[in-house]
């Protein structure tokens, strides 16, 4: 196809006719069109500028920007807004909240919509209480989004009975969804962040990155200990108290 910009008797003979536009007026429309891709790249890099600039770097370099690079920027910018306060909203814990039976109604019945409450009641003075409470802030840290409370337990349950502790309750909007009560539970002294983490997880409140259950592995190795000592048994029954104790070393 034949250039209409190019000098030629035959072009001249058709910008005469009309057919086409006047030599100035092409080369006026080639550069605007230059003009306006170049504006279009210089936009594009504007707004992948702003987008990576913080709120307070956006506030610093905003007599850089056009009319519409405003508007696109106060869009961006209650984006920004809207995610860093629900990123608090979420984040809002992070520690273990000490309470008393006054306390009760506001910090679990009524502690919000959507929100998990994990509350365990224990006494100073019982190790396992000790431990939990000690497994309870390095958990809180973990899932800040999740409300972990702590009370002595007769300050919530007036005369409850210390065998039942520790004793921990899961509540969602008040309500109780999972309860663990008792040393047995744990699995006294050697209960691990890990397995409780797990414990937990089961019950809903949170969102362990565990892929297994911590204590399935001690079973297991308990279980490998057992059948060696039946094959022991079988082969020396009159090493019966020996095994025992063989038994205990392995796990």
């Amino acid at each position: 196809m034949q250039d209409p910009n190019a000098d030629t008797e035959w072009n001249d003979i058709l910008r005469k006719k009309g057919i086409l536009p006047p030599k100035e007026s092409l080369k006026e429309l080639e550069k605007k069109r230059e003009e306006e891709e170049e504006n279009h790249i210089l936009q594009q890099s504007v707004v992948k500028t702003y987008e990576d600039m913080t709120l307070e770097e956006l506030e610093e370099n905003e007599d850089e920007f056009n009319e519409e690079d405003e508007r696109a920027i106060e869009m961006y910018r209650k984006q920004r807004l809207a995610e860093w306060k629900a990123t608090q909203l979420k984040n809002k814990f992070g520690e273990v909240l000490e309470i008393s039976g006054k306390d009760y109604v506001q910090e679990v019945t009524k502690a919000g919509k959507d929100l998990w409450v994990i509350l365990h009641l224990y006494k100073p003075g019982i190790p396992l209480c000790t431990l939990i409470n000690q497994h309870f802030s390095g958990l809180a840290r973990k899932f800040p989004d999740v409300k972990f409370i702590k009370a002595i337990s007769t300050t919530c349950i007036p005369n409850y009975p210390d065998r039942n502790l520790p004793t921990i309750f899961v509540y969602l909007e008040g309500d109780i969804k999972a309860q663990f009560i008792g040393p047995l539970v744990f699995g006294g002294m050697n209960l691990k962040r890990d397995e409780l983490e797990w414990k937990l997880s089961e019950s809903g409140a949170i969102k362990t990155d565990l892929e297994e259950n911590p204590k399935k592995q001690i079973e297991d190795k308990l279980m490998s200990s057992v059948s060696a000592l039946s094959v022991e048994l079988e082969e020396k029954p009159q090493h019966v108290g020996w095994t025992l104790w063989t038994v205990y070393e392995r796990i």
